[in-house]
């Protein structure tokens, strides 16, 4: 448990749940802006929990500045490329192709795959905020909800970022736990594309039917454009699209074999294009890119007012992400997390449930989808070896499970709620109904999967 306070697990777990409820009631009951809520409740939880009044204030920003460290460049660059393309009119061209290629009763499987190809390098929010633009154009052009658009989309990147290498999570779990990293590609593959169509794409149409969400107002806002130029060519708005992946690539990939021991992690070259592909620089490069190859069409002048627009809508996305995060942080921080695990892990579960449900009741109790997936991954190293008889592929779906647990029930002390809540315009009352569900769907399928996986093989 932390040293931060000496608390028991029942007691922290009351806390954080009260504090979840007051969150809920000051948002949705009082109508108090998300920013300020989550600032309130998480001095609450900070004086509730005993963490020391010195260390009160240096904890949340300590959650507040980590969250921003990773989300503030990533949302601003890729508001950037999102931006570029909506209003040079690539995204139009790349949605109209995708339609000729599907037919519009298709567009939502089209975005859905288009976005499971692309999450197979790329994290989650980066995805998905490069991606946007294509949705809300495709969701006008059609009309309906937009959840009918975004949520098969967001749930590929979801899926794809929680099962399948090389994304962070799935590696460092596999690590951990001696898995092979070339056998968990394929198994989490042939999870993650069931897993997707039933959880995110049948439940993404169901949604779009029963809830009614418009196209967010800030996408709606139009930018002076320049007249007699003709939209960018299919080719060059894959290639801006595409980009982001590849140089992502160059870091998760060599990170991936560098855990398999294929390449030196150590040597230069390697560490210089790991540098190139972190998500900060591989979308830097990408704006850089996309203003060079706009600049023979549109003006300079008129670039910089579209880099600049980009940037104003998504100030409030960033500070209620930010304090989502300082939430989190807190709840970290008073080892609701640490007790918890604790206690599940000596209840004599079978390995597969116990991973799945250590790491669920983490990630229900401190929002972080990595933090669940690496710690429990730790706790039950010791269980996996102990365990006689599990072959590679028993440890393959002993990763998903754990990876399972790690996505259900993001809620509102998850700053990946907050950052679609606010991207998409949701009230938090819709964001609970739709993409917690979804979320909660997709770790729940893909641990049944595995499961029976593990039965068969």
């Amino acid at each position: 448990m932390n040293e931060a306070t000496t608390m028991g697990a029942g007691a922290l777990l009351s806390i954080a749940a009260g504090a979840v409820l007051l969150l809920l009631l000051l948002i949705i009951r009082f109508r108090l802006h998300a920013f300020l809520g989550l600032l309130l409740v998480s001095i609450f939880t900070a004086l509730a929990t005993q963490i020391p009044f010195d260390k009160i204030v240096p904890t949340l920003l300590g959650g507040f500045g980590t969250t921003l460290a990773a989300v503030a460049l990533l949302v601003g660059l890729g508001a950037m490329i999102g931006r570029l393309l909506e209003i040079t009119g690539g995204a139009q061209v790349l949605a109209d192709t995708l339609i000729n290629k599907f037919g519009e009763h298709r567009a939502p499987f089209a975005l859905g795959v288009a976005s499971l190809l692309f999450g197979f390098p790329i994290f989650f929010d980066a995805g998905l905020i490069v991606m946007l633009p294509i949705i809300f154009s495709v969701a006008k052009r059609f009309g309906g909800s937009t959840l009918k658009y975004a949520l098969p989309a967001a749930g590929a990147f979801a899926a794809m970022h929680a099962l399948v290498p090389p994304h962070p999570g799935p590696v460092a779990a596999a690590e951990l736990l001696g898995a092979n990293i070339g056998l968990l590609v394929i198994v989490g593959t042939v999870i993650a594309l069931p897993t997707w169509y039933f959880g995110a794409y049948l439940f993404g149409l169901w949604a779009g039917k029963r809830y009614d969400l418009k196209l967010p107002a800030s996408f709606l806002t139009d930018v002076p454009r320049d007249i007699n130029v003709t939209p960018p060519a299919f080719s060059l708005v894959l290639t801006i699209l595409l980009m982001p992946l590849v140089l992502i690539f160059l870091d998760t990939g060599l990170n991936t074999l560098t855990v398999m021991g294929a390449v030196d992690g150590g040597s230069s070259w390697v560490q210089f294009l790991r540098m190139l592909g972190k998500t900060p620089v591989a979308l830097l490069i990408t704006v850089l890119f996309a203003l060079i190859a706009f600049s023979g069409r549109h003006s300079r002048q008129h670039l910089e007012k579209v880099c600049e627009g980009a940037l104003g809508p998504i100030c409030s996305i960033i500070l209620v992400t930010g304090a989502g995060g300082m939430f989190g942080g807190v709840l970290r921080t008073s080892g609701i997390g640490d007790a918890l695990a604790a206690t599940l892990s000596d209840t004599g579960m079978p390995v597969i449930l116990a991973a799945f449900v250590i790491s669920a009741a983490l990630r229900v109790a401190q929002g972080s989808a990595t933090v669940a997936l690496t710690t429990t991954a730790a706790l039950v190293a010791p269980m996996v070896a102990a365990t006689p008889g599990l072959s590679e592929f028993d440890l393959c779906f002993i990763v998903v499970a754990i990876a399972g647990g790690a996505t259900v029930l993001s809620h509102v002390n998850d700053s990946g709620f907050w950052l679609v809540s606010r991207f998409l315009e949701m009230d938090e009352k819709t964001t609970l109904k739709t993409w917690t569900v979804m979320e909660t769907l997709l770790g729940s399928i893909a641990f049944l999967l595995a499961v029976i996986g593990s039965l068969i093989l």
